[in-house]
């Protein structure tokens, strides 16, 4: 009698995990091609268009670096989370922390000298993200409580605490729309590049690539990270402190989400308004996963993504395809890379019984 198990496959080699990203997104591209016939679009005259809208022009091309921002930012604090094993699912309730922080502090900050301004502003949104996210971590190294139902629960908390604010303390004075009065000057991020939306919140971001990837690769605290996220159990009886890393993760985490959220707001928004997230915080886990949780990838990803989202846009006006499209993308690509990965991971082996 013949029967089937299925087991865990070798680890993968280093080149592997860089081709299976972009070997997702070839998959994923393919594929979409299927909706955007369904929805009527010339399917070559469509994809010019997508990347066109996104990388053809020096505005274009810049709009799509001001969108990847705080998709980067979010996909780093999922990633960083989910090695640890801590399922932060949790980063858009994150990033309204920090924006409601920054908020709070910049339009009440002129009697502070302007230096320090952004800075109080900054460190304060990171903060505040941080101690966000701890309150799951608390939740699950104190009492069990699962993660992904914490985080995720919190996110539609604090979307409630900010409407709050927004109809009340917060609130522009004279207006009836819940929005806040403009920043201060000296919080609002500088422009670095003329006649574009590139700001410095645009560097932070490509810089915390770069801590994160040393954090996970050159320091103790990335090698206890990683093995609590292998096996928490055999970490603690290894000598590892499984509760404070973990607490220490969802801080550097919620901290990151934090800043994608003092980014819109002082250097695209200017006051916090109740959309001034789409939704980063969601999206941010489906580029960590396409990244493969490597800060790298999750950089490419992200880029992907913001390519997909600013180019959709003029796909639609020129072709007619819905900018919804835009989201089946997403949606397919990481479809797409949890199948790879299921493959990838692990294999279908025969018995005979």
């Amino acid at each position: 009698m013949i029967g089937f198990r299925i087991v865990k496959r070798e680890p993968l080699p280093g080149w592997a995990k860089v081709v299976i990203p972009i070997a997702a997104i070839i998959v994923t591209l393919i594929l979409s091609a299927i909706p955007i016939l369904i929805a009527g679009g010339h399917l070559w005259k469509s994809y010019y268009y997508l990347f066109y809208g996104a990388l053809g022009t020096r505005f274009n091309l810049l709009e799509t670096f001001v969108k990847a921002s705080p998709l980067l930012l979010t996909g780093l604090a999922v990633a960083f989370a989910f090695r640890a094993k801590f399922w932060n699912i949790g980063a858009e309730g994150q990033l309204l922390a920090g924006a409601l922080t920054a908020t709070a502090l910049g339009v009440s900050l002129g009697g502070v000298p302007q230096p320090l301004v952004l800075p109080i502003v900054i460190i304060a949104g990171f903060v505040a993200g941080g101690i966000w996210a701890s309150i799951p971590a608390l939740l699950k190294t104190k009492l069990k409580v699962d993660d992904v139902v914490s985080t995720l629960l919190l996110n539609y908390v604090m979307i409630h605490i900010m409407g709050a604010l927004l109809f009340g303390p917060l609130q522009q004075p004279g207006s009836s729309w819940p929005r806040s009065s403009a920043i201060i000057k000296a919080a609002s991020y500088p422009i670095l590049l003329v006649r574009s939306r590139f700001h410095m919140g645009i560097l932070l971001s490509f810089l915390a690539v770069f801590v994160i990837w040393f954090i996970n690769k050159k320091t103790t605290f990335g090698y206890q990270s990683k093995a609590v996220g292998v096996n928490v159990r055999a970490a603690h009886f290894g000598g590892i402190n499984t509760t404070a890393v973990i607490l220490w993760t969802a801080l550097i985490s919620g901290g990151l989400a934090g800043l994608a959220g003092v980014g819109e707001l002082c250097a695209i928004q200017y006051r916090l308004i109740m959309d001034i997230s789409p939704g980063y915080g969601y999206s941010g886990i489906v580029i960590a996963m396409l990244g493969n949780l490597h800060p790298v990838g999750v950089l490419f990803s992200s880029l992907f993504f913001s390519v997909i989202i600013v180019g959709a846009q003029t796909m639609s006006r020129m072709t007619g395809v819905p900018t919804y499209i835009a989201e089946v993308i997403q949606g397919m690509a990481l479809m797409v890379m949890l199948i790879f990965l299921l493959f990838t991971e692990y294999r279908i082996r025969v018995v005979r019984k």
